[in-house]
């Protein structure tokens, strides 16, 4: 995160000091830098300025409405999974031509409200959505557009578990029985396939894989025509990696964007992005407060207030965040030291680190890039309320999600 850094030793974002900003809050809670999130869309216009895509959030990343009003007025669309992202995409105000529907389990209430509603497209992923669809558009008396989305068989260098354009994920529909589909689109009365859509992962650094994915989508393209199909939008997804660690390798989205280019020149289609994480991940924090600083033999336990049901992408997906201290020290920890949180599981460990300065108890830390998949992986386990969410804009902080009352829970 760009606007969060160390001044005189104390951390802060936007030149205001953290640690003052706890004094009236009860730890943990999230805070996320506006500041920021306009900065990456700025960075993500301009790599793409000449192709000029429609831009679809992944409400999947971050569902806090503020937010999703913050890249609405910046002319951005939504990409939703769920009845519920959809209305929240609609009542974040986000117009409904702007809006993708993506997943491979859209119920019958799920595709109905969305044809009702108008929205750009609902990306199908598989012969028997598509049947829905079409079952569900003759009932409402109307002649939708949808997309299909394919998969490419590309493995991303990436986690597994964020894996989703090879051909073991539940993801899409291959692409020979796409190409059936097309052939018998003549049973489908009340659909127009508009739209070829794919997406091979989360958290990709290497463009190779973009590359590889576009020489797929011509070879399509290309078909299609000679089957006299035009469709025209294609959606390719997101999945571009940020770093979680200052060492981390940034993606290059500049050259992502001129290989882009260079496609949208040749097809002169419509091209539409479903990005979550690199718009948001950076933007986003945790601050939390160190209950007891644990010696063991071989190393010291930091244990925090903050568990995996606050943040669980570590115990998910093996993830580390940054952790910064809200005060810096220059005298260090003498054996290694370890992050965990106060839940149940062995899983609830945030980072190990080699060399850490000192902390005690009642001190504050800050998981950093938390901004993705943080507050929307949330849960109770544990009983646990889920927390308080703050915006930062410049110097004017408020809060959007107050924390849970646990006897709302109960």
């Amino acid at each position: 995160m760009d606007f969060l850094k160390f001044k005189n030793n104390k951390l802060s974002v936007n030149n205001i000091d953290l640690k003052k900003i706890t004094k009236s809050k009860k730890t943990p809670y999230y805070f996320y830098s506006f500041d920021q999130l306009n900065k990456n869309i700025i960075k993500l216009k301009s790599a793409f300025k000449s192709s000029n895509p429609l831009i679809c959030f992944a409400v999947k990343a971050n569902s806090n409405i503020e937010v999703i009003k913050e890249l609405k007025n910046k002319g951005l669309g939504a990409d939703v999974v769920s009845l519920g992202e959809l209305k929240l995409a609609l009542k974040a105000g986000i117009k409904a031509e702007k809006i993708v529907f993506s997943g491979v389990g859209k119920s019958i209430d799920e595709i109905e409200f969305a044809i009702k509603k108008g929205i750009l497209s609902i990306n199908a992923e598989s012969k028997n959505e598509i049947d829905l669809i079409n079952a569900v558009s003759q009932k409402l008396k109307k002649i939708i557009n949808i997309g299909i989305r394919i998969n490419p068989n590309i493995k991303a260098d990436t986690n597994k578990k964020i894996t989703t354009g090879d051909k073991i994920n539940k993801f899409g529909i291959s692409i020979d029985d796409f190409y059936k589909i097309i052939k018998s689109k003549s049973h489908y009365k009340n659909i127009n396939i508009n739209l070829l859509s794919v997406h091979i992962g989360s958290q990709i650094k290497d463009i190779i894989f973009y590359k590889k994915l576009l020489i797929v989508i011509e070879k399509i393209l290309k078909n299609l025509k000679k089957q006299n199909h035009i469709v025209q939008y294609v959606d390719l997804g997101g999945g571009m990696g940020i770093p979680y660690f200052k060492t981390d390798k940034e993606f290059n989205i500049k050259k992502f964007g001129k290989m882009v280019d260079q496609f949208y020149r040749k097809q002169k289609i419509k091209i539409i992005f479903e990005i979550g994480r690199y718009l948001v991940g950076n933007i986003g924090a945790i601050i939390s407060k160190v209950i007891y600083v644990k010696k063991t033999k071989d190393r010291y336990f930091i244990i925090l207030d903050t568990g995996m049901n606050d943040m669980a992408r570590s115990a998910i997906y093996e993830a580390f965040h940054e952790i910064l201290p809200l005060e810096k020290n220059t005298k260090k920890f003498k054996i290694k030291v370890e992050f965990v949180g106060p839940i149940c599981e062995s899983s609830d460990t945030f980072g190990l680190y080699k060399s850490y300065p000192i902390l005690k108890d009642g001190d504050f830390v800050c998981i950093t890039n938390c901004g993705a998949y943080g507050r929307t992986l949330s849960s109770n386990y544990n009983m646990r309320p889920l927390i308080e969410e703050l915006v930062i804009k410049r110097n004017k902080i408020k809060t959007v999600r107050k924390r849970q009352k646990i006897e709302n829970i109960i």
